[in-house]
C-alpha cells in the first residue's frame, strides 16, 4: 500500500517538475548569457554553459551611474509605496470588515474593477493631472500612481483577515479599557500579521517591477526607475545582450532575496486569506 502511494506521489510530481524547469529555464539563460563574452552569445550550436566565464558585464553594469541611480530611485519608490499602502489599506480593511459601513459590496466591487484596469490606461490621465499639480518627475507622484493600484488589492487581501478576528476578543479588549483604535492596534493587527506581511511583500515587488508609470510620469532621466533605465540599454547601434542580462540579474537580486526570506509568509498568507474569504 505504501509503495503504491509513493509511486502515485512521484507520478504527480513529474508535471510539477516539468513546469518548474520550464519556468526556470529563462532565468538560467539570463544568468548564462550574463556570464558570457559578447562574441560567445550567438554561437551555433548555443552553449549551455558560460565557458569561459566572464564577469566583464557585471563590472560594466555596476559601474553604470544611470543604472545605480535607477536602482536608488526604484528603492525609494517601492519602499514609499509599501509604507503608504500599509498605512492606508490596513485601517481601511479593518473598517470595512468590523465597522458598520454602508455599501461594502459596492466598494469591494469597485476595488476589483480598479485592479482589472491596465496601468497604461491610467498613466496618461495621471500625467495630465500630475502636470497641473507639479507631481510629474517627483517621487511623490510615482508613489501615488503605484498606490492607486496597490491599495485596492491590499484592502481586498486584508479584509478577510480582519473578518476572521473573533468579535469576542475585540469586545473583551474594549471591556478591559481599550478604545476601538487601541483594540485595532493591539489585537487585530497582531492577529492579522501574516496578511500584512503578504500585502507588504506583494506591494513592494509590484512597485519594484513597475514600468508604465515610470515611463509616463518620469520624463526626467534623473527620476526614472531602474525598469525604464534597463529598457534604455537597447539602442540604435544594437543591444549588448550580456550587459542587459547582467543588469537584469542585478535588478532581480532584491526580488529573489525578498521572495526567499518571505516565501513562507506569502504562501501562508495567500492560502489563509483565500480560506477566510
Amino acid at each position: 500500500m505504501s509503495t503504491s502511494m509513493e509511486t502515485r506521489r512521484k507520478r504527480r510530481a513529474i508535471p510539477a517538475v516539468i513546469v518548474t524547469v520550464l519556468y526556470l529555464l529563462p532565468v538560467y539563460w539570463m544568468i548564462n548569457t550574463s556570464l558570457k563574452r559578447a562574441g560567445d552569445i550567438f554561437v551555433k550550436p548555443p552553449s549551455f554553459l558560460p565557458l569561459p566565464l566572464s564577469f566583464d558585464s557585471y563590472a560594466t553594469v555596476l559601474g553604470d551611474s544611470d543604472l545605480i541611480r535607477g536602482l536608488l530611485n526604484t528603492t525609494i519608490i517601492a519602499t514609499g509605496t509599501t509604507a503608504v499602502t500599509l498605512a492606508v489599506a490596513v485601517p481601511a480593511a479593518y473598517g470595512l470588515a468590523r465597522l458598520r459601513v454602508r455599501f461594502v459590496p459596492v466598494i469591494l466591487l469597485l476595488f476589483l474593477v480598479v485592479q482589472m484596469v491596465p496601468a497604461v490606461n491610467l498613466a496618461l490621465p495621471m500625467f495630465a493631472l500630475f502636470s497641473n499639480t507639479e507631481l510629474v518627475n517627483t517621487y511623490q507622484g510615482l508613489i501615488i500612481a503605484n498606490c492607486s493600484l496597490a491599495i485596492p488589492l491590499a484592502i481586498t487581501i486584508m479584509r478577510p483577515y480582519f473578518l476572521s478576528v473573533p468579535n469576542e476578543v475585540i469586545e473583551a479588549a474594549k471591556t478591559d479599557g481599550c478604545t476601538t483604535l487601541s483594540a485595532f492596534i493591539r489585537i487585530a493587527v497582531p492577529m492579522s500579521l501574516p496578511g500584512i506581511i503578504t500585502v507588504a511583500a506583494i506591494t513592494f515587488l509590484g512597485a519594484w517591477g513597475e514600468f508604465v508609470f515610470g515611463l509616463a510620469l518620469a520624463t526626467d532621466a534623473e527620476m526614472q526607475p531602474v525598469t525604464v533605465v534597463l529598457a534604455g540599454l537597447s539602442n540604435a547601434f544594437g543591444t549588448k545582450w550580456n550587459d542587459v542580462m547582467a543588469a537584469s540579474m542585478v535588478i532581480a537580486i532584491p526580488v529573489i532575496l525578498a521572495f526567499v526570506f518571505l516565501q513562507r509568509y506569502v504562501v501562508a498568507g495567500l492560502t489563509e486569506g483565500a480560506s477566510k474569504s
